[in-house]
C-alpha cells in the first residue's frame, strides 16, 4: 500500500489505486473523487470561540497501516481486554487494529435474523447497495467543510451495523478501535441503521496503547433510526495526547424513533467534536449525555445540537465537563426548533468545573426557535471547586488530592449515573479515575 507523504500529497491516482486495491464499488470511488475535489476548495469548520487553523488535521505519516489480526481475544493487551466482556460466548464484537479489521464475531441467531455486523470495507463489497443508501448521503455530507471532504476522500476504517425491520438486538454490539501504532491515521466511518420497529445498542471504544506524536484522527458516525426504531449509542474516546481529533457523530430519527447518545469524551489531545441529532419524524426523541475531562494543555471544542423538524419531538442535552491544569474547553449546546415542529420540547444543561487558575471552560447554551407552540429551556454554569466543600472534606482528614477527586466524581455523577449502558459506565469511571489523579 502506498504511503501518503505529509502535506496531503494525495491525488486522483492515489485514490483510484486505493479504491481498486480495496475492491470498492464504483459509487464509492466516485464519492472519494468528488470529496477530493471538494477538499481543495472548502474551508475548515469554524467552531465557536476556538481557532483551529493551526491544528494538524492533514499532516500525517501513513494513510494505511496493515497490522496483524487477532486469532483470539487472548492476544489482546490487558488494557484492551479490560474493555470487553470476555466471559460471554455470544458476543457481537468488532475489533479494529489501526486500519486493519482484526477480529469480528456475531452470534448465529442474529445473522439468521438478517443483522449485519461488518467492517466498512467488507460492507462496501458485500452489501454495496445497502451501504450506498446511507453512506454520506442523508447524514454527514462530503461538502460540509474541508474535514468532511478529507474524510470522504481518505476513509480507511470503520464498521457497518444493520438491523432489519422488527428485529430487537437484546445485547450490545461492541466495536473497539485499538490505536497501537504511532504512525497510524484513523479515518473511521461508522454507520448504524435500525429499520422500522427495531432496536439496537452499539458501544464503541477508542483507545491508544502507545505514545503518539502528531497523530491524526478523523471520525464520522451516521446513525439512522427509522420509524419507531431505537438506537442507543455509547462511546468512550480515549486517544493519546499527541493525537489531533475531529469527530462528527450525526443522528437522523424518523417518526416515533429514539436516538440516545452516551458519550465519554476523554481524549488527551486537541479535539473538535460535533454531535448533531435531527429529529425528522413526528414524535421523535433525541437525548445526548456527555462527560468530558480535560487536562494538560489540550484545547477542546464540543458542539452538541438537537434539531427539531417533526411535531411533538423531544430533545435533551446534558453535558458536564471538568478542566484541569491548563486545559480549555468550549461547550456549545444548540436546541433548534424548525418552523412547523409544533408541540416540541428542547431542553439542555451544560456545567463546567475548573480545578486550577489556568484551566478554562466556557458553556454556551443556545436556543433557536422558529415555531410558537413549543417549550424550551436551558441552564449553564462555569465555576471553580467550592473551597468550602474542599475544606470540609480536608477537615475530615482527607488530603487535598483525595478531596478534589471526590468533588470531581460528585460533579460528574449526575451524568455518569444516567448513562444507559453499564459497561460504558464502568469503563468511563475507570478512565475518569486515571485522569483526575
Amino acid at each position: 500500500m502506498s504511503t501518503i507523504d505529509t502535506k496531503h500529497a494525495f491525488d486522483q491516482d492515489y485514490i483510484r489505486g486505493l479504491s481498486k486495491e480495496l475492491g470498492e464499488p464504483e459509487w464509492l470511488l466516485d464519492l472519494r473523487l468528488q470529496a477530493l475535489a471538494k477538499y481543495e476548495e472548502l474551508p475548515l469548520p469554524k467552531p465557536d470561540k476556538t481557532k483551529i487553523d493551526k491544528w494538524n488535521f492533514t499532516n500525517f505519516k501513513n494513510h494505511l497501516v496493515n497490522s496483524e489480526k487477532y486469532t483470539s481475544l487472548d492476544e489482546l493487551s490487558s488494557e484492551v481486554k479490560a474493555l470487553i466482556e470476555s466471559e460471554k460466548d455470544d458476543k457481537s464484537l468488532y475489533i479494529q487494529r489501526n486500519n486493519t479489521a482484526a477480529f469480528l464475531t456475531l452470534p448465529q441467531n442474529l445473522t439468521a435474523k438478517g443483522v449485519i455486523l461488518a467492517d466498512i470495507q467488507t460492507a462496501a463489497r458485500e452489501h454495496s447497495d445497502l451501504l450506498q443508501k446511507y453512506y454520506m448521503n442523508d447524514g454527514v455530507k462530503i461538502d460540509e467543510h474541508r474535514l468532511t471532504a478529507l474524510h470522504g476522500a481518505l476513509m480507511n476504517g470503520g464498521v457497518f451495523v444493520y438491523v432489519p425491520k422488527n428485529v430487537e438486538v437484546d445485547t450490545p454490539i461492541q466495536a473497539v478501535y485499538v490505536h497501537d501504532d504511532a504512525d497510524a491515521t484513523l479515518m473511521n466511518h461508522v454507520i448504524i441503521v435500525a429499520e422500522d420497529n427495531s432496536s439496537v445498542t452499539y458501544v464503541e471504544n477508542y483507545i491508544s496503547t502507545t505514545e503518539v506524536n502528531d497523530g491524526v484522527v478523523n471520525i464520522i458516525t451516521e446513525v439512522f433510526a427509522n420509524t419507531n426504531a431505537k438506537v442507543t449509542y455509547g462511546a468512550v474516546d480515549n486517544l493519546a495526547q499527541g493525537v489531533t481529533t475531529y469527530v462528527n457523530r450525526r443522528g437522523v430519527a424518523g417518526r416515533d424513533a429514539k436516538i440516545e447518545w452516551a458519550l465519554g469524551l476523554m481524549n488527551d489531545g486537541d479535539t473538535v467534536s460535533e454531535n448533531i441529532t435531527h429529529l425528522i419524524g413526528d414524535g421523535s426523541y433525541g437525548d445526548t449525555k456527555t462527560v468530558v475531562v480535560g487536562r494538560g494543555e489540550q484545547t477542546q471544542n464540543f458542539t452538541t445540537s438537537v434539531v427539531h423538524h417533526g411535531k411533538h419531538s423531544e430533545g435533551y442535552i446534558l453535558k458536564h465537563g471538568v478542566m484541569k491544569e491548563a486545559a480549555s474547553s468550549i461547550f456549545n449546546g444548540i436546541g433548534k426548533i424548525e418552523h412547523g415542529a409544533s408541540k416540541s420540547n428542547a431542553e439542555q444543561e451544560s456545567r463546567v468545573l475548573m480545578l486550577s487558575e489556568k484551566a478554562r471552560g466556557d458553556a454556551n447554551p443556545i436556543l433557536l426557535i422558529d415555531e410558537d407552540d413549543v417549550t424550551a429551556g436551558h441552564a449553564a454554569s462555569v465555576g471553580r471547586v467550592d473551597p468550602i466543600q474542599l475544606y470540609y472534606l480536608m477537615s475530615r482528614g482527607l488530603p487535598k488530592e483525595e478531596a478534589e477527586r471526590l468533588v470531581i466524581h460528585g460533579f460528574l455523577a449526575p451524568v455518569v449515573n444516567e448513562l444507559p449502558i453499564d459497561s460504558v459506565k464502568e469503563q468511563l469511571v475507570e478512565v475518569i479515575e486515571r485522569k483526575v489523579k
